[in-house]
C-alpha cells in the first residue's frame, strides 16, 4: 500500500479529488491511503497563525518554519517518508517517468505551498524533492498536489480494472497515445479504421504504434529524441 500525507492550510480543496472515481476505489481496496492534515493544527498561537511577513519587505506572506517543522517532525514519528515533496513553480517538472518512480514508494509527504511559499529553511532542512506541474502559478499547491496524487495512484497495481491500461497511456515510452474508437463503427459517415475491425491483434498493435509515433511527431516532436 502507498500512503500519502498532505500538509495544507485548505484541506477542503482536497476533499473532492480523492472521494470519487479511481482514487476512491484505490482507497477502498486498501491499495492507497491519503491523509490530509490541516497545518493550522501546528500553528504558533491560538489564532491559527502559520504565516508571517517576509524579511526584507515585499508583498505577500510566507509560511512559517515552526508550524511546518513541528508538523513534519510529528508525522515522521508515525513512519518515515521515502520522500518529502514540496509543490512549487520552481521545482522539477512533473512527468510520467516521475509518476512511475513515485508510485513504487511506500510513504510520501506532500507540502502544499500557499501565499508566497514556505520559508527557505524548511526547503533546505526537510524537503527532499520539489515538483512543479507546469510553468504557471496557482493560488496554492493543493490542486497541483491533487494532480500528482492522481497520476501516482492510478499506477499502483490493482487500482485499475485492467492494469495494462496505464501502460498504454500517453507519455509511457515517451509517446502520445494513439487514436481510440468505440461503437458505432460508422458515425455520420466517419468510419472506424478497417484494421481495428479485422481481429488481428498483431496488426492492431503495429497500427497503434505507428499512429502513436505519427501523433507524437505531429504534436510533441520534442519527445521524439528519446524514442
Amino acid at each position: 500500500m502507498l500512503r500519502i500525507d498532505l500538509l495544507t492550510v485548505l484541506p477542503e480543496l482536497l476533499e473532492s479529488p480523492f472521494a470519487h472515481s479511481i482514487m476512491k476505489r484505490a482507497q477502498e481496496k486498501g491499495l492507497l491511503e491519503v491523509r490530509v492534515h490541516q497545518l493550522r493544527k501546528w500553528a504558533v498561537n491560538k489564532y491559527g497563525m502559520v504565516d508571517d511577513y517576509q524579511y526584507g519587505g515585499g508583498a505577500g506572506m510566507v509560511m512559517m518554519c515552526e508550524p511546518l517543522a513541528n508538523a513534519i517532525d510529528e508525522l515522521q514519528k508515525d513512519q518515515p517518508y521515502d520522500a518529502i515533496i514540496y509543490m512549487t513553480p520552481d521545482g522539477q517538472r512533473f512527468d510520467q517517468r516521475m509518476a512511475n518512480q513515485l508510485s513504487l514508494k511506500g510513504n510520501l509527504l506532500i507540502i502544499c505551498g500557499h501565499y508566497k511559499g514556505i520559508d527557505e529553511r524548511i526547503r533546505q532542512q526537510y524537503v527532499t524533492m520539489e515538483i512543479s506541474i507546469g510553468d504557471y502559478v496557482l493560488s496554492g499547491g493543493e490542486l497541483a498536489a491533487a494532480v500528482v496524487v492522481d497520476a501516482i495512484g492510478r499506477l499502483i497495481p490493482g487500482v485499475l480494472n485492467d492494469e495494462t491500461s496505464a501502460l498504454t497511456d500517453s507519455f509511457q515510452d515517451n509517446l502520445l497515445a494513439p487514436p481510440v474508437y468505440t461503437r458505432p463503427a460508422d458515425f455520420r459517415g466517419m468510419k472506424v479504421p478497417e484494421i481495428l475491425l479485422q481481429g488481428d491483434p498483431k496488426k492492431v498493435e503495429e497500427w497503434r504504434y505507428e499512429q502513436a509515433l505519427q501523433r507524437t511527431k505531429d504534436r510533441r516532436p520534442d519527445l521524439m529524441s528519446d524514442v
